[in-house]
């Protein structure tokens, strides 16, 4: 029988319900279960594709296409599977699919209603999905966590609280459970943990019809026995059903957290799921991780140039790759977020302190990333910042836009021609380097994006970023735009040393850029951050660190042979937790 462990948040959103989930699928499977996830989200957008960062964080897009929530990004990357975009439910999905079903008449002239209608859909759905194979061996999941987005008590994930309410019965008691993440604040005047809002959640919870099994309790220092004590005894559960998640000094600490607190004996004896006991060796490799991040010295900076730098969770997976890549070559990351706006001269005029401010952070910076993005804000202050890395050699990397206007800016400042542009920025330009080359998926909303993953072919046996994905001939990797670089001019760019290495399948749509005589001048359209893994970093990311510490030569003149992505041994990324620790470890990239 399938185990399903629904995860709910109560006080505030953004608790950390995501990284939880993760976790605790992380735990399971590292003794041994196959483990899927369900992200549902409550709001009426059909999916993630056409909100602002700023809303809810990046797009996270998956392999066939989905654009998603950043959180299925988040157990991509703990649980090392690979979702599809049914793994993310949002009301706006069902509600259409339960509408589509009364028009086709599917309902037999029956009143449509949110209970029994809509919440039949959302456990269908559930049901479905679960059961979709997520590793690459593809065998069916055991184990499906459920994170339900917002917070309890919210009007709009009212009917998914009931659907749960009755899916518990469904499927047995024996087979389903309820995690509740809450908050124990700690005001500062008396520095006491208070009890009383997880108090409400969970007392709103119940009335709605849930009971928790396991109280997971945010906070910023460890709590109390005497708070646990109070918080079992006005909730409703055994002590040991508190657990106590407080601020860690890296994410990979929170599986081994949850781990130490018997949260696995107690999934297994309330699930009645035949776990082993012995040492789990996957998570051995967690405690590597963290043990490692704690323990780094050196420092590598990188300038991150975009337009969403406000809001840190907007360039969520950007920054876990560089953090993936970072941990892989021994360094402490330091990301310098640098607002493109502030790079633009007229910032000068209206703003010096930042426009000085702006170019002093980039200046300083060992490495500069400019991520992909829409719309025209910002985009010249980021062809400044291309100009410097390629005139001042400091290593570069150009995601999607970022690729798109490094083209530009060549075009500009080394062919001479003035007005190349996008035609995305300007229609009218007489050098248009980046047009629209849409996809055309008929019948899909959005239908012009060129969406999921695609191949790329290597053009050529001497492209460094060939060489950082192990000497590959080609690689499948995730994309999401509209615009591409203007094959018709590829010659011009070509005979001054700017080479198009890596080409999409048709040799229509270029794919990877590499400037010769420069230490690192990278750009590619697709998105290689979705793919990064924390011990399997993206080869494009891993470049960018290695020339921003200075490693790159003395890794690549060893033939690469050092990449964390050989020594991660094939079987720990399936279920399997019986590989050998030593194939896990890490290794140390050094000058030697």
């Amino acid at each position: 029988m399938m185990k399903y462990i629904l995860v709910t948040g109560g006080v505030i959103s953004g608790i950390g319900k995501g990284i939880i989930a993760s976790s605790v699928g992380t735990i399971l499977k590292s003794c041994g279960l196959h483990v899927t996830a369900i992200k549902i989200d409550p709001y009426i957008n059909i999916d993630a594709g056409t909100f602002s960062p700023y809303e809810h964080g990046e797009v996270f897009v998956l392999d066939d296409g989905g654009e998603v929530d950043l959180d299925l990004g988040n157990y991509e990357r703990f649980l090392d599977i690979r979702l599809t975009r049914d793994n993310n439910l949002t009301t706006g999905k069902i509600y259409q699919s339960v509408i589509n079903k009364e028009r086709r008449g599917d309902y037999l002239g029956k009143t449509v209603q949110v209970v029994p209608h809509i919440t039949d859909a959302i456990q269908e759905w559930v049901v479905k999905q679960a059961k979709v194979p997520v590793d690459d061996d593809d065998v069916e999941p055991q184990v499906c966590v459920i994170e339900l987005g917002g917070t309890v008590g919210d009007i709009e994930s009212m009917p998914f609280i009931e659907a749960f309410r009755q899916f518990q019965f469904k499927v047995k008691r024996e087979n389903f459970c309820n995690i509740h993440v809450s908050l124990i604040p700690q005001p500062s005047a008396t520095g006491e943990q208070k009890t009383k809002p997880t108090q409400n959640s969970v007392r709103e919870l119940r009335g709605l019809g849930l009971s928790p099994d396991l109280i997971m309790c945010r906070c910023s220092t460890a709590l109390e026995n005497s708070v646990k004590e109070k918080i079992s005894m006005f909730c409703h559960v055994e002590p040991e059903q508190v657990i106590c998640v407080h601020d860690v000094s890296s994410i990979y600490r929170v599986p081994l957290l949850l781990e130490n607190q018997g949260v696995v004996g107690y999934l297994s004896r309330r699930l009645n799921m035949p776990i082993e006991t012995k040492p789990r060796k996957m998570l051995t490799k967690w405690k590597e991780m963290s043990d490692r991040s704690d323990r780094l010295l050196e420092h590598c900076s990188i300038a991150l140039v975009g337009k969403y730098t406000k809001f840190s969770d907007s360039y969520a997976s950007v920054i876990k790759a560089l953090e993936h890549s970072a941990l892989a070559i021994s360094h402490k990351l330091e990301v310098k977020y640098i607002d493109s706006a502030y790079l633009e001269p007229s910032t000068l005029q209206e703003d010096p302190v930042k426009y000085h401010e702006a170019w002093q952070k980039l200046c300083s910076a060992d490495g500069i990333l400019v991520p992909g993005g829409f719309g025209v804000r910002g985009t010249e202050g980021k062809i400044h910042a291309i100009n410097w890395a390629r005139n001042q050699k400091k290593p570069f990397l150009g995601v999607c836009l970022g690729m798109q206007l490094a083209v530009c800016e060549f075009a500009r400042n080394t062919l001479g021609w003035k007005d190349a542009n996008s035609t995305e920025f300007d229609p009218e330009s007489k050098h248009p380097v980046v047009i629209d080359m849409p996809e055309h998926n008929p019948g899909q909303m959005g239908g012009t994006m060129r969406l999921g993953k695609r191949r790329t072919i290597f053009k050529t046996n001497n492209s460094v970023l060939r060489k950082l994905y192990g000497d590959a001939e080609y690689v499948d990797e995730r994309h999401r735009h509209r615009f591409e670089v203007n094959p018709e001019l590829k010659s011009h760019f070509e005979e001054k040393g700017f080479r198009f290495v890596g080409q999409d399948v048709e040799g229509e749509r270029m794919e990877v850029i590499e400037l010769d005589d420069h230490p690192y001048f990278v750009g590619v359209q697709y998105h290689p951050e979705f793919t990064s893994r924390p011990i399997k970093p993206s080869p494009p990311y891993l470049g960018l660190l290695l020339a921003s510490a200075g490693k790159l030569q003395g890794y690549l003149q060893k033939g690469c042979r050092l990449s964390p992505r050989d020594t991660y041994s094939d079987r720990s990324g399936s279920s399997t937790p019986d590989s050998e620790i030593s194939e896990l470890k890490l290794p140390s990239i050094t000058n030697e």
